[in-house]
């Protein structure tokens, strides 16, 4: 007996030393892996907001449906009946996913996959419907005389078989509304451990913005007991998350709707490709509306193509054709270079200069520098630029920003390419081609800027498109200010160009359609042919930026099509009557107070003159050089 007990307590004594000092490290670690638990709790996504606070863009919090296929056993069928109508699952494809399999790991171990996500996104309501169905379950008559081992598996399949994760859904409430400026995003999965999804932005704000957007994930350490229930004495460490900031845009949900609707007639109206609209305010650069069409719903970005999809208005690059004459003219008149009332013969519509010519799309006798203006000449464009000289272009196509992206917060975005650099060598011919819009690629919201920087007594500030960050208790994080760029030209030359820009929208103009009843415009139309495979084409972009009331400018508006097929194509034709309906809903939204609309006495005089005042300024050298 002796004996007995002595090689008994001597295997004890073995045992107690292998459980403690040889495999202490095993059993500690699996002694965790079963009583502690580690859960990422995730933050809130914060919103974006109008300058109102209008939410266009937020987060729905939702289920993440899961299983776990061990609990199921051989129910999967029963249980896939219960719940696959909820879910909105095929019956037969959810028994599959709930039948339990087994792998082999990478360390040659059998496993099961105790762990399957079915559906992600799932309302609240449908979760407690799910959870309702599986708790009033019946797999079988009476389970009071099922042996014990069997009740209880029952009883955990109800309880434990389905279960779900907290998980939260980006919404777009306004759809389309504002969707290149929104973006969109992308959910990916959690871990099986914690199958809570990331959202992630993808295009526009939601991806500049993302990381303050997202917030910070927090984290629970806890202990738990055999039917993995939280003990409460046995947390260690609780780090609460902290929730997203929100975006508050420069956007105006309301003068965006607007502009959404009128573009939207235009389309249908002129057949485009794609037809964009910017509403600015010149004195900040604030984007109160920014759209293009085709447009997309954010809440199914998959939907569209790609080319939907992109913000044309910051990442294709044309040329901007008439309206890039504000540039030459601009500088011109800002180097004394030229007066507003000097006289250019206009060669009646034909001009040849380095063995190319020049045409206008109506011919036209003698016009002062404000009548070019007027009438839209691109051979008077051309022999302003031709006086002013390539440096001096050079230097203002620079400070008018172009070739350099504007800073807006938005992915994408082109610098476009001028002929700027000392080093770029020109073609004989482009100091006549540039001033006329020919031979430099902009984006749209450049040459908006550009005419923005007029309407702001010559200085250029840089496009604003959002106002402020805040949390969740509205709380003002960040708020940003406008800035100014430089200023391209002198007040007084603005000035000028104002009274320039006023006589487009008269009846000698080329944009009559964009004259509004109680305010006074000031605009520039333009209409650039598409350049494919090198040559010109006869496709076009049309466009009319113009700003009111023009001495006093409270917005700026600007419209481009790309190949308008229907109804004319000349940008007084298409995008100016698009300018109108907005401009006019706008103010009176915004609630701009009306001016006396009579037009005031224009220097300039677009009918042909004399013979003789022509020869004297064909004397005078503007003929050529």
């Amino acid at each position: 007996m002796t004996g007995l007990l002595g090689l008994a307590f001597a295997g004890l004594i073995y045992r107690l030393v292998d459980l403690q000092v040889l495999r202490h490290e095993e059993f500690t670690l699996w002694a965790q892996t079963n009583t502690e638990h580690e859960i990422t709790l995730e933050p809130r996504r914060g919103d974006i907001l109008d300058i109102r606070g209008a939410p266009l863009a937020t987060s729905v919090f939702v289920k993440t449906v899961c299983a776990n296929p061990v609990a199921i056993g051989d129910r999967q069928a029963e249980v896939a009946h219960a719940i696959a109508p909820l879910l909105e699952l095929n019956e037969a494809k959810l028994a599959a996913m709930l039948t339990t399999r087994i792998r082999i790991d990478e360390k040659g171990q059998p496993s099961t996959n105790k762990f399957v996500r079915l559906k992600q996104k799932v309302p609240l309501e449908t979760w407690e419907r799910i959870h309702a169905a599986m708790t009033n379950l019946v797999l079988v008559a009476d389970e009071k005389k099922l042996p014990t081992a069997e009740a209880r598996f029952y009883k955990a399949l109800r309880q434990r078989a389905i279960f779900a994760r907290d998980d939260q859904l980006r919404s777009y409430p306004n759809q389309n509304l504002a969707a290149h400026v929104l973006g969109y995003t992308r959910t990916e999965d959690g871990d099986t451990g914690n199958p809570v999804s990331e959202i992630v932005g993808l295009d526009g704000i939601e991806k500049t913005f993302n990381a303050k957007l997202a917030g910070v994930r927090g984290w629970r350490r806890m202990e738990i007991d055999k039917s993995r229930h939280e003990l409460p004495t046995g947390r260690e460490q609780n780090v609460e998350p902290h929730d997203g900031m929100s975006v508050v845009l420069t956007i105006d949900s309301v003068i965006q709707h607007i502009m959404e609707n009128a573009l939207a007639e235009g389309m249908e109206k002129h057949a485009p490709k794609s037809i964009s609209g910017l509403v600015i305010r010149p004195r900040t650069g604030e984007i109160l509306a920014m759209a293009t069409l085709p447009n997309f719903d954010p809440n199914r970005p998959g939907s569209v193509s790609d080319d939907s999809r992109r913000n044309r208005i910051v990442t294709d690059l044309e040329e901007p054709g008439s309206t890039f004459k504000i540039v030459v003219v601009s500088g011109a008149l800002n180097d004394g270079t030229v007066q507003l009332t000097e006289q250019f013969d206009c060669e009646h519509g034909h001009f040849f200069f380095a063995g190319y010519p020049l045409r206008d799309h109506e011919p036209e006798g003698v016009l002062s520098t404000e009548g070019i203006i007027t009438r839209s000449s691109n051979i008077g464009a051309a022999k302003i630029g031709i006086k002013m000289g390539e440096d001096r272009l050079r230097r203002y196509i620079q400070d008018y920003g172009f070739g350099v992206t504007t800073g807006l917060p938005l992915p994408g975005e082109m610098s476009g390419w001028r002929y700027a650099p000392p080093e770029a060598k020109w073609k004989k011919v482009s100091i006549a081609r540039v001033p006329m819009g020919q031979g430099i690629a902009v984006t749209r919201l450049q040459m908006a800027m550009a005419m923005c920087a007029l309407a702001n007594q010559g200085w250029l500030m840089r496009p604003m498109l959002v106002d402020r960050l805040e949390d969740r208790e509205h709380h003002v994080v960040a708020k940003y200010a406008p800035q100014r760029v430089r200023q391209v030209v002198t007040e007084s030359t603005a000035r000028q160009m104002v009274q320039a820009l006023k006589t487009v929208v008269t009846p000698k103009g080329t944009a009559p359609k964009a004259a509004l009843e109680h305010y006074v415009v000031a605009g520039k139309t333009g209409t650039a042919n598409k350049v494919e495979n090198g040559h010109y084409v006869a496709k076009f972009f049309s466009s009319f930026i113009g700003f009111f009331p023009a001495d006093d400018p409270e917005v700026c508006i600007a419209i481009t099509l790309d190949e308008p097929k229907q109804q004319g194509y000349y940008g007084g034709q298409t995008a100016a009557p698009v300018f109108k309906q907005i401009a006019e809903k706008v103010a009176n939204y915004l609630n701009i107070k009306p001016e006396d609309t009579t037009p005031a006495p224009s220097t300039a005089e677009t009918a042909l003159v004399s013979p003789a005042e022509v020869r004297s300024v064909r004397a005078a050298g503007t003929h050529s050089q």
